[in-house]
């Protein structure tokens, strides 16, 4: 079959790699009619993780499954599913609790698994034809039959979820006003999020135009910060700060100018929230990167405007998403008309095009913000 390869930084390229198969009685094959690329792929296409050439990229998928192994007892061939960006197992003590995206089975010596992600486990990932889904009466999340909504349900892997989840991380509730660092597909998603738990105000914060007027177009008030600071901007409109705030960037953030400042979006945050509220972080540290500023970066350890944090009496909740824990509601609030995530897909294209998207994308180019691949 045909996948998108990780050949080195800046280097993808799509080839021909063995068809996946049944490994255990529990897995299925899924044929990938949406694949998604992530801004989380970025970071290993750029040579910012230690990823090593031969990665198969994906963690965005959906599809129809086209082969069941005998476990399997709630999916028949034919079924059209959504797989979460985490491979769980269901039955760990992390699993049990929910926290899927820490599960303690799929990947040894770690916490959490994921499809074609660098430290993540074995897991092939899917910008590709074909799938194996292991564990697939956990993993796979049934959809309505045909083609309606597939790009909507194409965000349910991922960022839908994970903007989501960053809502829940910050506990935003009706009627609050919340501040967003990002106007990504992730920052896009956790402002659309906050306005569906009720948010009476939601600021995003980017200097990318095409995102701006993005986040203006769902309701939300653009900040460009390449304009000023943004939290000079938000406390002033705000007459001391959003109640909520969320990390839609991670380490890879940098000031107006483009110099890359890992905890320029933490610390921003922390001037941004007024005193006791609360920051929802899914934007991705990780422990080590390749290509850090500075060498305590580089060990993920970054300098963090503590002692304001502490007087301001702030709280935070951080890490990746798990997915299960919301990706039903969602689904249901997209059948029912009631969402529509697909508003940040910018483009449709083969899936031989990836590497012109990847290029494309990593330059913020305009039209590239999300691209969903058709195998």
């Amino acid at each position: 079959m045909k996948a998108v390869v990780y050949e080195g930084p800046h280097d993808v390229a799509v080839k021909d790699v063995s068809d996946p198969r049944i490994e255990a009685p529990t897995d299925v094959i899924v044929r990938i009619t949406s694949t998604a690329i992530c801004g989380s792929d970025l970071h290993m296409y750029e040579g910012r993780t230690v990823a090593e050439p031969g990665i198969v990229f994906g963690h965005e998928n959906m599809g129809v499954i086209e082969e069941v192994g005998s476990g399997v007892t709630s999916l028949a061939k034919g079924d059209r599913v959504s797989m979460p960006f985490n491979v769980a197992c269901g039955f760990c003590r992390n699993c049990l609790a929910g926290d899927t995206a820490f599960c303690l089975t799929v990947n040894p010596g770690g916490a959490g698994g994921a499809y074609g992600y660098v430290g993540m486990g074995p897991y092939d990932g899917g910008q590709a034809e074909y799938l194996r889904v292991p564990f697939a009466d956990f993993n796979c999340l049934p959809l309505p039959q045909g083609t309606e909504h597939e790009n909507d349900f194409a965000m349910l892997a991922d960022i839908f979820p994970t903007g989501y989840h960053a809502t829940e991380l910050a506990r935003v509730s009706p009627g609050e006003t919340v501040a967003v660092y990002g106007a990504g597909p992730v920052g896009l998603m956790a402002a659309y999020s906050a306005m569906l738990r009720g948010a009476s105000r939601v600021f995003v914060v980017d200097k990318v135009p095409d995102r701006l007027d993005l986040a203006e177009q769902i309701g939300a008030e653009p900040i460009d910060f390449s304009k000023g600071s943004a939290p000079e901007q938000i406390v002033e409109r705000t007459h001391g700060g959003t109640d909520k705030g969320i990390d839609a960037v991670g380490y890879q953030a940098t000031v107006a100018e483009g110099e890359e400042q890992p905890a320029i979006v933490l610390n921003n945050l922390i001037a941004t929230v007024r005193p006791t509220g609360r920051l929802g972080v899914v934007g991705l540290y990780l422990p080590e990167d390749p290509g850090a500023p500075s060498e305590e970066a580089a060990k993920g350890r970054l300098l963090i405007d503590i002692g304001t944090y502490f007087d301001k009496g702030l709280s935070m909740g951080c890490g990746q998403a798990n997915v299960k824990a919301y990706n039903r509601q969602l689904r249901d609030l997209i059948t029912a008309e009631r969402a529509k995530p697909s508003f940040v897909v910018s483009k449709r294209a083969p899936l031989d095009e990836a590497p012109e998207a990847y290029e494309r994308f990593d330059r913020r180019e305009e039209g590239y913000s999300k691209v969903v691949l058709t195998p």
